[in-house]
């Protein structure tokens, strides 16, 4: 066993197959790939890394099982599944893009989806070898949610060691109180309870964890709110995220040179890139957007709106359809006298944010699913759930140069509307 000191945790002890993995280029590749993407850019502490933060999973991830197993809790999980998991927790974001989720929206392939390709890696796949040729496909499946291991809920689900993780180093790397959870409260609670509707084990907690897992969930919409929403982090990101559409449209960059790299060699390609070409948007490139986000020039708010002052939701192309969105943006922009690229509209979402689906031992033995349908004698989390989630978002405007929206609700009409009805608007017909 080796020893990695880290300033969450102190010290994370490592076994030699897990240490190995760590050493694999694939694996190395986390440092280079800030946990919170441009959000440094706001908060300078939050430069921690992926590389960090897997760390931390992996420990947590060794506390969860050395106390399920004090408490008798594995009897009915092999040995396998244990140290599985593990190196799951470990890898589960092996397959990152730079500048953490911000380029998700414009690549087709999730990370979770694209771990595959980084755990076939020959260095990889190499140090997993003693486990079995199964043994990849097994930790992919944790990583996915999609295994029927009983500890499945330690990787992916409502109480997953990850939330834990993320949530507690980036509030202390941004230097904000809110993201405090119960850690130990949490770990101590985990149970191993078989579902009374379908039979399967699963990862659950005990009704002592509650108060602790309804902590999770506020610090949750808290960091959301204040930090990973925050209007500054938002101008970052759709600032980079435009560069970055404009470089995979035009050519400069293609969607393959961007799987495997870190954050610089990511914005130095595409710098590289822009440099060489003479489109539209490479101009931009060179002019505005690597000026704002090298030199943090970003767009500022030139009108925003709470999410509960929106009578109803955008409209799906407003996500699903990010070249839609960009002609709409530049369609606005002229209106203002603004050049392409100047405008832009944010509006994130993330429906899953407070989602609960996890099993519960209660006082009496019985065990009982908590949903979003809520449960007795806990607070009302389906209306909470929804409460906090339009609360946390909010629909901006951002302009590279000062504008006046003298009628704001026609941009609330426009973000609401049909595709149908914005295609016809940003072609003219």
């Amino acid at each position: 066993m080796e020893v990695i000191r880290d300033p969450i945790w102190q010290n994370i002890w490592i076994e030699p197959l897990a240490l190995r993995l760590v050493d694999t280029s694939a694996f190395q590749r986390l440092r280079r790939i800030k946990q919170l993407g441009l959000a440094h850019l706001v908060y300078p502490g939050a430069v921690h890394t992926r590389f960090d933060h897997a760390l931390g999973v992996y420990h947590l991830a060794s506390r969860a099982l050395s106390l399920l197993e004090q408490s008798g809790e594995l009897a009915r999980v092999s040995e396998r599944d244990r140290s599985i998991v593990k190196l799951a927790g470990l890898l589960h974001d092996i397959g990152h893009y730079p500048f953490s989720h911000a380029l998700e929206e414009l690549v087709p392939i999730d990370h979770e989806e694209l771990a595959g390709k980084f755990l076939a890696d020959p260095e990889v796949a190499g140090a997993l070898e003693e486990l079995g040729p199964e043994t990849i496909a097994e930790i992919h499946n944790l990583i996915l949610g999609r295994s029927t291991s009983p500890l499945q809920g330690l990787v992916s689900g409502s109480l997953d060691l990850d939330k834990l993780e993320y949530l507690k180093r980036d509030a202390i790397f941004c230097g904000v109180p809110y993201g405090e959870i119960d850690v130990d409260r949490l770990l101590a609670s985990l149970r191993v309870l078989t579902d009374p509707e379908t039979g399967n084990v699963e990862i659950g907690v005990a009704t002592q964890g509650v108060a602790a897992l309804e902590s999770l969930l506020f610090a949750k919409y808290q960091m959301f709110r204040n930090v990973y929403w925050h209007h500054g982090v938002r101008a970052a990101t759709v600032t980079f995220q435009r560069l970055s559409r404009d470089a995979l449209l035009d050519g400069w960059v293609a969607p393959a040179e961007v799987v495997g790299k870190g954050d610089e060699e990511l914005l130095s390609l595409i710098e590289a890139g822009a440099a060489g070409h003479d489109s539209d948007g490479a101009r931009r490139a060179r002019e505005l957007f690597i000026p704002a986000i090298r030199h943090r020039r970003l767009p500022k708010r030139a009108a925003e709106w709470l999410g509960d002052a929106i009578q109803e939701d955008v409209s799906p192309w407003f996500h699903e359809r990010p070249d839609l969105r960009s002609a709409l943006e530049d369609h606005l922009a002229e209106e203002f006298a603004l050049r392409p690229g100047e405008l832009f509209l944010d509006y994130p979402a993330k429906p899953r944010m407070l989602e609960l689906d996890i099993l519960m031992l209660r006082k009496d033995g019985g065990v009982q699913r908590l949903t979003a349908e809520g449960y007795a004698g806990l607070i009302d989390l389906p209306r909470l759930s929804r409460d906090l989630y339009h609360a946390a978002r909010v629909l901006r405007v951002f302009t590279f140069k000062p504008v006046v929206i003298e009628q704001p609700n026609r941009v609330i009409e426009l973000v609401t509307a049909s595709q149908r009805e914005v295609e016809a608007l940003v072609s003219g017909s």
